[in-house]
């Protein structure tokens, strides 16, 4: 099979250290990174007994944090995909995590903020990442020149990925 008349590999196929196994090596990781930290904060919020708030929530809560926002603003910032924030922020809103209320300037626009219940959260999602940040700085894995190494790499792959859907438009 092609696209474009390319021979589409599986990453399998690939040599780890050529270019394209490296990137796509890095693809990989970082989509089983994301499954994984939602398990993980999964799996905290059952040790904590709480039970009505998905992982994917719980990040949305904890990326809100003070702000006050509108469901487009977290479209823009590249946070989340349209119809599931705003799944999500009706079910939150529903569930007393969140306030909303709509804009004056324009009365389409929705603008929502945290209740006390969803920085409760909030709070909660911070504790873990600290500890963990903690755990890893402590341990020498993540942290200082590496830890910065990695997400400044990251951060060019986002810069790239960016100006490619700007160029298409």
């Amino acid at each position: 099979m092609s696209i474009q008349g390319k021979a589409v590999v599986a990453p399998s196929d690939l040599p780890a250290d050529a270019p394209t196994g490296r990137y796509v090596d890095t693809l990989a990781l970082v989509e089983r990174l994301h499954r994984l930290l939602l398990d993980v904060i999964k799996d905290e919020f059952e040790r904590l007994g709480l039970l009505d708030v998905n992982p994917v929530q719980a990040l949305l809560l904890f990326n809100i944090g003070d702000n006050e926002v509108t469901a487009g603003e977290l479209k823009s910032r590249g946070y989340y995909q349209g119809s599931n924030v705003s799944y999500n922020l009706k079910k939150l809103v529903e569930a007393g995590y969140m306030h909303h209320q709509r804009c004056g300037v324009d009365r389409r626009a929705v603008r929502i903020k945290l209740t006390e219940k969803g920085r409760a959260i909030r709070q909660s999602v911070g504790a873990l990442f600290d500890r963990h940040a903690d755990d890893l700085a402590a341990r020498g894995l993540f942290g200082g020149e590496a830890g910065a190494e990695v997400a400044s790499g990251l951060r060019r792959i986002e810069r790239y990925w960016t100006e490619q859907i700007r160029y298409i438009y």
